[in-house]
């Protein structure tokens, strides 16, 4: 009888999984396993939110392995050190997985290739559509401007049909159970993970999502049924439901890329017989893409600027007590409070709204933007590293395809514009409840008595003065050399 161990990572779903898929046609019994690695800089170290979402992923997961004969096998340690002790005492015919994209988990990944060396080890392609090495510029450069490599990946569209559930997975026999009476090898229980904190925010903040494989599928077909067709101008409105909020699915694997493609496209066989709804959820599926394509092809930038200008850049010196508003939405203005407070209760912050927060931090703060992904990464329940750091970069014009350092976003006409009614504010502000919607999102400008009866911070600094610091700040480096390596 032929085992083999089918490690699960970012890919927290049955259906549409090619290493598992793999391991059942090569393998009679599977032993599905979570490996909690509590380093420093791995994947065990993602932020409280997303600790709290992986518990009940992983709850959902189990019970899902259940249901076909299995179980899910969980272990804390080094998987360079677990993974082959394991695979030696079971005595495995292959061990296999899907590949992660960011620099530690690909270097790590390649010391288990080493360390299991005749244990057949293989990874598969399964939470991208394409392979990073694939898609190149013709001369064989990776893409910096999204554009050009979205236009490239047009025409390889839908890709292959993604791949259908197992309806049983062989568990392991009596036998081979034995084999891990081992303490150290021995199964601990969810809980004995200790992913979720002491803090009393994570159960009201799960309490607004439907978590794992089954809520995915459901969360993609009740967007693609009444929301899509009015993505296009929909998703920029931070009061209405206008997006998918699959982001956390994706980041741990509940749904693929590829899944949520097909269901898209359907019998269509060209992005460019999709409405534009459609085409725009598409595209944004394909930024994501070029994410994880960027922390491929340039690691650094996970916490470094490709545009080495910025490296030299003036931050400001002593920002501790911004930095501290801005995390606890009492900056004084609106949109910046309304945004921050919404992402700590929820776990999560609308797109629109991140792109204002990213710009008021590092442009009206001078902070660097280290320092707001640091803060993303701790409290999204989406905190995909790649995606996080190059919306980061894109803010501070550092990135690929960035906006440029002097694109500041005023958050008051932010506000004006896509909050018209001031709806996301009252709900997040209550403070400014009964502010009228001609002050809401600038508060300072009420009459003076009015103003000292709000129980709501004034403005960290002054929006057009900072920007002018802003702006001086990027000429002392705006005449150095782009991207120099």
């Amino acid at each position: 009888m032929s085992v083999g161990i089918v490690w699960f990572r970012q890919d927290l779903r049955l259906a549409d999984n090619p290493a598992l898929q793999t391991a059942l046609k090569q393998c009679d019994e599977i032993l599905a396993l979570y490996i909690h690695d509590t380093r420093l800089g791995t994947l065990g170290q993602i932020g409280a939110a997303s600790q709290v979402w992986l518990h009940h992923s992983l709850g959902l997961l189990d019970g899902s392995l259940q249901s076909l004969g299995s179980c899910l096998h969980r272990l804390v340690g080094d998987p360079v050190e677990v993974l082959p002790e394991l695979a030696k005492v079971l005595d495995v015919t292959g061990v296999f997985w899907n590949r992660c994209y960011d620099p530690v988990t690909l270097e790590r990944d390649k010391q288990i290739k080493q360390s299991l060396e005749g244990f057949e080890p293989t990874s598969h392609l399964a939470n991208l559509l394409f392979e990073p090495v694939k898609t190149l510029k013709k001369d064989n450069t990776p893409y910096r401007v999204f554009t050009p490599y979205w236009k490239n990946l047009m025409g390889e569209l839908p890709g292959g049909a993604p791949l259908a559930a197992p309806r049983k997975i062989p568990a392991l026999t009596i036998e081979t159970q034995k084999r891990l009476s081992n303490k150290k090898l021995k199964s601990v229980t969810l809980e004995e993970l200790e992913l979720l904190p002491e803090r009393d925010w994570s159960e009201p903040m799960i309490k607004q999502w439907a978590v794992g494989e089954k809520a995915a599928k459901i969360r993609l077909k009740s967007f693609l049924t009444n929301d899509v067709k009015h993505y296009n101008n929909e998703r920029d409105i931070p009061s209405s439901a206008g997006t998918s909020r699959l982001s956390p699915h994706l980041h741990f694997g509940e749904i693929s890329p590829r899944q949520i493609v097909s269901e898209v496209m359907g019998k269509r066989r060209s992005v460019a017989s999709l409405q534009i709804g459609e085409q725009t959820f598409v595209k944004e599926v394909v930024w994501r893409e070029f994410a994880h394509n960027l922390i491929y092809q340039f690691p650094h930038t996970v916490d470094q600027p490709l545009d080495t200008r910025y490296k030299n850049f003036p931050w400001a010196k002593r920002y501790g007590k911004a930095l501290r508003a801005w995390q606890q939405g009492q900056t004084g203005v609106p949109i910046i409070d309304a945004g921050m407070r919404e992402l700590y209760a929820t776990g999560w912050m609308h797109n629109r709204i991140r792109m204002v927060v990213a710009s008021y931090l590092i442009k009206n703060l001078l902070i660097p933007w280290q320092e707001g992904e640091r803060w993303f990464r701790d409290t999204l329940v989406d905190a995909d590293v790649a995606s996080n750091a190059m919306g980061w970069q894109w803010a501070a014009g550092s990135g690929a395809d960035a906006a440029p350092f002097f694109r500041v976003f005023n958050p008051v006409l932010q506000g004006e514009k896509f909050d018209r009614e001031g709806d996301y504010v009252r709900r997040w502000v209550p403070e400014l409840y009964s502010v009228p919607n001609k002050f809401i999102h600038k508060p300072w400008e009420l009459p003076p008595d009015e103003r000292k009866s709000l129980d709501y911070p004034p403005p960290l600094v002054d929006l057009k003065v900072s920007r002018q610091a802003a702006l001086e700040a990027f000429s002392t480096i705006k005449s150095a050399s782009k991207y120099k390596n």
